[in-house]
């Protein structure tokens, strides 16, 4: 058997999880031909096929199955070993993977990334946007080192650290603007309009509202807070957001937003990275950082 290149397994790696040779060969920033040789002498370095070709997407065979999980494992492996040498040269700076809920994103980010790029100029902070699920795995896979996402994840091989707490709000059309507000026990007789199923801010809104999400509901789930706001003012019901989204998601919409009385509901925010990672002590500056712009 020849010598198998860290190469190879990057490559590997972003098709295992990609499934298609152009999107995995974008994510490593080389042309598909490249990306496809160095996969072709992979496989014939093992002697034996990774993934079954097909007409518009790759699977892997059950060797490959078995094969990606010892590579994730590597790869982990050497970016905390170049997370190690980072570490002891005192310097923050190289390459950063964040990972970012979408009801935090939008709202968050912008002076998120302003604020590390004037505290921490050489860093290249690169961003991810997925749900908390994804987020996870992929912080746990070592393909991120941070993530922001909404507490708690309770998973023992990650370290949280509580940023804020916000305050969510009702979103109803401009019509009921200065009507009552409904009580807990009206809410759940109104059209609620949700994000969609694995969105942990829909989970927080059912809770709130003591709803079961097993339960059949009359609504609309929307795939972002902009698009369930936009129905709310086309007259379709009412919406939760978080206190962060309203500037940006209200002004284009005819609605009004109201604001609960004590105890409110609230989420807390907070930033998530593996325990085993050598730049915890820098991950915990920036989570200070972070928890200044609340």
């Amino acid at each position: 058997m020849g010598n198998l290149t860290l190469r190879q397994l990057r490559y590997f790696d972003a098709l295992s999880v990609q499934r298609h040779f152009g999107r995995a060969a974008d994510v490593c920033a080389v042309s598909q031909p490249a990306l496809s040789v160095q996969i072709k002498e992979l496989e014939q370095t093992l002697g034996t096929t990774l993934f079954e070709r097909g007409h518009r997407q790759v699977r892997l065979t059950g060797f490959g199955e078995t094969f990606s999980e010892r590579v994730k494992d590597i790869l982990r492996a050497v970016d905390e070993l170049e997370d190690l040498a980072r570490a002891a040269d005192g310097t923050f700076a190289g390459r950063l993977r964040v990972g970012v809920i979408p009801t935090i994103a939008p709202y968050f980010l912008p002076t998120f990334v302003g604020a590390m790029s004037g505290s921490y100029p050489e860093l290249d902070i690169r961003i991810r946007e997925a749900m908390t699920e994804r987020l996870i795995q992929e912080l746990s896979d070592g393909q991120l080192d941070l993530a922001i996402v909404a507490l708690p994840v309770s998973e023992e091989t990650l370290t949280e650290r509580p940023l804020f707490d916000e305050n969510l709000v009702l979103v109803r059309p401009i019509a009921q603007a200065g009507h009552p507000l409904p009580t807990i026990d009206e809410l759940r007789e109104m059209r609620l309009l949700l994000l969609e199923e694995g969105h942990c801010f829909r989970d927080q809104a059912l809770s709130f509202c003591n709803l079961q999400t097993a339960v059949p509901r009359d609504g609309f789930d929307g795939s972002t807070l902009s698009t369930l706001v936009q129905m709310v003012g086309a007259g379709m019901g009412v919406t939760l957001i978080p206190e962060m989204a309203i500037p940006v998601e209200t002004g284009s919409a005819p609605v009004c937003v109201d604001r609960f009385e004590a105890p409110q509901p609230k989420r807390t925010v907070g930033m998530v990275w593996r325990k085993s990672n050598p730049l915890a002590d820098q991950f915990e500056k920036v989570a200070v950082l972070a928890a200044k712009m609340a």
